[in-house]
């Protein structure tokens, strides 16, 4: 078969989460649970009521729909289970550990906030980066005013750490 590539599987990632993002995680499965799948369930009653089957838009629609939300509320069931929450802070608040926020500035004195996370919580919007990133790897157990180089995607950074703390 032309075009299919052997991938080994990826290393599992670290089973680890703060308490905000284990309640976030939470709060959307019940969400989905509790009010989005009984919504669907609803109107997927309705659109069947409908008649045909196989010409109806709607049917197929929230066929779809209820089946998202089911594989999403499956992966969360199992995800909620096997992840540890940590809730200790590190006995060495100076020093950048799993749930630290870091404030770096880089080569062009840009200043920039992170927040080492689990895997699951990350969120690039927010700067939320990973236990198991390159990043968060090469920032951790250094202390404010280290220096960091760190290989990224774009090119070899250099980082210059402002503060470390360990926000609730």
């Amino acid at each position: 078969m032309a075009g299919i590539r052997y991938r080994p599987p990826s290393a599992p990632s670290t089973a680890l989460i703060t308490r905000a993002g284990y309640d976030r995680l939470s709060q959307e499965l019940e969400q989905l649970w509790q009010r989005e799948r009984p919504e669907v369930v609803v109107a997927l009653s309705a659109a069947a009521a409908e008649g045909d089957r196989s010409e109806n838009a709607e049917y197929t629609y929230r066929k779809r729909q209820l089946a998202g939300i089911d594989r999403r509320v499956r992966y969360l069931s199992k995800l909620l289970k096997r992840v540890q929450v940590v809730e200790q802070k590190p006995h060495d608040q100076t020093q950048v550990f799993f749930g630290a926020t870091v404030v770096v500035e880089d080569e062009s004195a840009e200043t920039i906030t992170y927040r080492i996370v689990g895997p699951d919580e990350t969120d690039a919007s927010t700067n939320a980066i990973s236990f198991d990133s390159p990043l968060a790897r090469a920032l951790m157990k250094k202390r404010g005013d280290d220096e960091v180089t760190v290989d990224t995607p774009g090119g070899r950074r250099v980082l210059f750490i402002l503060s470390v703390c360990y926000d609730d």
